[in-house]
């Protein structure tokens, strides 16, 4: 049997956590100096995190439209910071990397990442942390298969179903 789930819709309460922490992560970039806007910036994060990526992919992941990520990344390629050379297996698409001058330019975003993170926590305590990490991981999670289950899974297959065979959930 399911729990009843709470009356405030979660929805809500992440979409605007998550609003706030644009909204101060937009600030502190600007504060910081970078020369990139907050769009250029996440950018260039996912970037980071999902590396030599086709651009549809990263526009895809990111949530916008492959002209807005194509713009974001003109600009990103003509300040240096990465580079876009055709996909071996579809000479059409681009694959998108960092460049070495990336480097010190995301050193100054994380830092501001982890100060707007701190202030997000604080007063929390290590397990209460780890808890809301946790807990917010696997809803991504759950989300995440019913969008895109693993290999095999079935479109549309319950969350639960989809990451039996890649999680444990213990």
């Amino acid at each position: 049997m399911e729990p009843d789930l709470p009356t405030r819709p979660i929805g809500f309460l992440v979409g605007d956590t998550a609003r706030l922490l644009r909204r101060r992560f937009e600030k502190a970039l600007a504060e910081a100096d970078t020369g990139l806007t907050a769009g250029e910036a996440r950018t260039l994060a996912f970037v980071e995190h999902y590396p030599d990526q086709r651009q549809g992919a990263l526009a895809e992941r990111f949530g916008v439209e492959p002209m807005t990520m194509c713009g974001f990344l003109d600009r990103l390629e003509n300040a240096g910071l990465v580079s876009r050379r055709p996909d071996p297996s579809d000479r059409r698409a681009k694959l998108v990397a960092l460049t070495p001058a990336a480097e010190p330019v995301l050193d100054r975003i994380h830092a501001e990442a982890i100060s707007i993170r701190r202030a997000a926590l604080a007063g929390m305590s290590r397990q209460e942390m780890n808890t809301i990490y946790t807990l917010l991981e696997r809803m991504h999670a759950n989300l995440q298969a019913q969008h895109d289950p693993p290999a095999g899974a079935p479109a549309g297959a319950p969350a639960e179903t989809a990451l039996a065979d890649t999680h444990d959930n213990t």
